[in-house]
């Protein structure tokens, strides 16, 4: 199957609502979300409104984009949000530099693997918006637990910078800060 990769539109809210619920379902979300399935469910359709058009096609600080198959069906997404230099990071840390971060990734089971190549689109799609807004760099951060993702990072060229940090909740477990440059 084919996707096209894009920007949410504002009036997408629902499609938004029910990719981010469907992630939050995923056997690894407790590793890859800093959210839980029951809290994102009980959030009010004003909120899922706001959040998608945040992320909306023409916002400037922030991006959805999502694989939208042949079929219409959302096969996943990843946003990127811009730090500026100067402000605090959603671990509580001061940014260094004007960068992107990129959070959310999500991809339907049935179409994770090389052969779909929707998680690279994705990914491809994202650095190719930061990099047309300026940025020089882009970060993500990835449970130390979660193999799976960070060998996708490592091969979609993220490299690990050495920075941790800790898992809202005092679990004792770490996220681990992977990031590209420009040009990599």
């Amino acid at each position: 199957m084919n996707h096209v990769i894009r920007s949410v539109w504002p009036d997408e809210w629902r499609q938004v609502r029910d990719l981010r619920l469907d992630a939050l379902r995923d056997p690894v979300a407790h590793l890859a979300f800093l959210e839980t399935y029951e809290d994102a469910a009980a959030k009010s359709d004003a909120f899922w409104k706001e959040r998608t058009a945040g992320a909306a096609v023409g916002v400037v600080d922030r991006q959805q984009l999502v694989a939208v198959g042949d079929d219409g069906v959302w096969g996943g997404s990843v946003t990127v949000l811009v730090e500026e230099a100067g402000s605090v990071d959603p671990f509580g840390q001061l940014v260094e530099e004007n960068q992107g971060h990129l959070v959310g990734v999500f991809v339907r089971p049935e179409h994770r693997g090389a052969a779909a190549g929707v998680t690279g689109a994705l990914f491809d799609a994202a650095l190719l918006w930061s990099w047309g807004i300026g940025l020089e760099r882009v970060r993500l951060f990835v449970h130390e637990k979660n193999g799976r993702a960070e060998a996708f990072y490592r091969k979609a060229g993220f490299r690990p910078t050495g920075r941790s940090v800790p898992m809202p909740g005092d679990t004792g477990q770490r996220e681990l800060e992977f990031v590209i440059t420009r040009g990599e």
